[in-house]
């Protein structure tokens, strides 16, 4: 390699178990990964917090590995890019140390209160328009009048609020910014005038000066400082990203960044996305800003793989494999024969059906383990669609889904989803989607690429395309709406139910 040659990006992605790097070279092959984990606190319950200096302690280790692996990688780094978890809220004071060794995280519920009486005060449907996102406790906006109402000395104090991987890049570059799509997910923020939002900060309570510089993703934050290519043998000058949170990032390497395209995550869960033109405005719909174009509306539906775990515990108290699970799903026939499972075994985690159940319905006589499988697995679909339909209603009609995550791993309920949503569904070849979306943010913000646009072109490659079953579609039509006719009607009996679990707990043994 000539020196002076400019071939590798350096990927960083801090999540919420680990901290992760790679080099990626300019065609997206990932050259060297190394990943190390760090704790979640749990001080209390409900409460979720990490310590920043963990995050960057698990960076310096992973650049090191990475750059240990390589010959000449320190010079051979054209760009740096991070993503990172999203909402973490950091608090820093004049001299950017943070004030609190700990950042409440996105799954942190100590706002509850907060929200609640927020919410009291305020319609947060009237708010809509402005925040693009119905109130909740994973906002920045909360956790930050969280420590303004609990601990007014801390507030006092603090001089900036960084979000996770801006932190990141402050502890690389010297240099505070943070990126419109994570702002985006802050309830500051004005969809409107893509800008910081002075009637929700006056709302709030807060103050103005302690929101960071809007970037975009693909700008420049800075370059690597003096005292961090000290730290982690960096090459002082190489160019940083400004970077985004990992959901808009990985949806950017998944191939996810284009309008109508959407995307189905099922792990545990099921987090479904559809990039739109316009936020669309709905309870149980949040909305982040597109990296490339337009917004990236979602929900989280807490059916998914959970389910298909249930049945398999439920049912045969975890004897048979995932694999057993599938094979006796192929052998029914598409509708399950006439049964019907609402996949609601948790609830439902927006709207207004929180206190929503499972149940299966149509059960007869004649059906069988593979039925009652087959039935899970389009359950979640059913229910999936429901959601997805509220999104398409805002006149952005879908092209085709992107699926990840382990539910894309099984044709058979690829199948059923392309079928029950009337969608292709495509998967990509490759796994790391967060850490090829970094490589594209960082090659485009130094020119490697003339856009994300390109970026992607030459990146990102399909791996499969499902289509949906012709056969199976009209039976899936008129069970779809079957389904939703069920969900509609039970809300009385879930309330019911409700005022039956007071007096008689679920988890009393006799």
């Amino acid at each position: 390699m000539p020196p002076g040659t400019k071939d590798l990006f350096l990927s960083i992605d801090v999540g919420t178990g680990s901290v992760r790097a790679a080099l990626v070279d300019f065609q997206g092959r990932i050259l060297t990964f190394h990943a190390v984990e760090h704790d979640q606190q749990v001080p209390h319950f409900g409460w979720s917090q990490q310590r920043p200096s963990d995050w960057w302690n698990g960076v310096v280790l992973c650049i090191h590995a990475v750059l240990e692996r390589v010959d000449g990688a320190a010079g051979r780094i054209a760009a740096i890019a991070c993503c990172g978890q999203m909402h973490g809220t950091v608090l820093l004071d004049r001299e950017g140390v943070p004030v609190v060794d700990y950042a409440p995280l996105w799954n942190d519920k100590r706002t509850n209160g907060v929200l609640a009486g927020f919410l009291e005060h305020h319609d947060q449907e009237k708010l809509l328009p402005v925040t693009g996102n119905p109130a909740a406790t994973a906002w920045p906006a909360f956790k930050l009048l969280w420590f303004k109402q609990e601990h007014p000395e801390i507030y006092r104090k603090t001089a900036a609020v960084l979000i996770v991987k801006d932190f990141i890049n402050f502890r690389i570059t010297g240099n505070q910014a943070i990126d419109h799509p994570e702002a985006s997910t802050t309830y500051l923020y004005d969809i409107n005038t893509n800008s910081w939002s002075h009637t929700l900060i006056e709302l709030m309570g807060l103050d103005r000066n302690l929101l960071p510089e809007l970037r975009s993703p693909v700008e420049l934050a800075g370059t690597v400082s003096r005292r961090c290519s000290q730290e982690t043998g960096l090459l002082e000058g190489t160019p940083v990203a400004v970077g985004a949170g990992d959901f808009p990032v990985t949806l950017l390497g998944s191939g996810v960044s284009q309008i109508g395209v959407g995307s189905d995550s099922t792990g545990t869960s099921t987090l479904l996305t559809l990039q739109t033109e316009k936020p669309v405005l709905h309870p149980i719909i949040s909305n982040v800003l597109g990296i490339d174009k337009g917004w990236s509306a979602f929900t989280i539906l807490d059916a998914g793989g959970d389910a298909v775990r249930w049945a398999r515990r439920a049912f045969h108290e975890n004897q048979v494999t995932y694999d057993q699970l599938v094979r006796l799903a192929g052998s029914a026939p598409a509708g399950s024969g006439g049964l019907l499972f609402l996949p609601y075994l948790n609830g439902e985690r927006l709207g207004s059906r929180t206190n929503a159940r499972a149940q299966f319905f149509g059960l007869t006589y004649a059906h069988e383990s593979g039925h009652l499988h087959r039935a899970v697995m389009e359950g979640v679909a059913f229910a999936s669609r429901r959601n997805l339909t509220i999104m398409e209603e805002s006149g952005n009609p879908m092209k085709y889904m992107v699926a990840s995550g382990g539910g894309a791993k099984t044709r058979l309920w690829l199948e059923i989803k392309a079928s029950i949503y009337q969608t292709p569904i495509r998967t990509t070849g490759h796994t790391e989607s967060s850490v090829l979306g970094c490589a594209m943010i960082a090659g485009t913000s130094v020119g490697v690429y003339s856009s994300l646009t390109e970026a992607s072109e030459r990146l990102i490659h399909i791996d499969k395309e499902i289509q949906p079953n012709p056969a199976w579609v009209s039976r899936y039509e008129k069970l779809g709406e079957l389904f939703d006719q069920i969900y509609e009607d039970a809300a009385p009996y879930y309330r019911m139910l409700d005022k039956y679990e007071a007096r008689f707990p679920l988890n009393e043994r006799s």
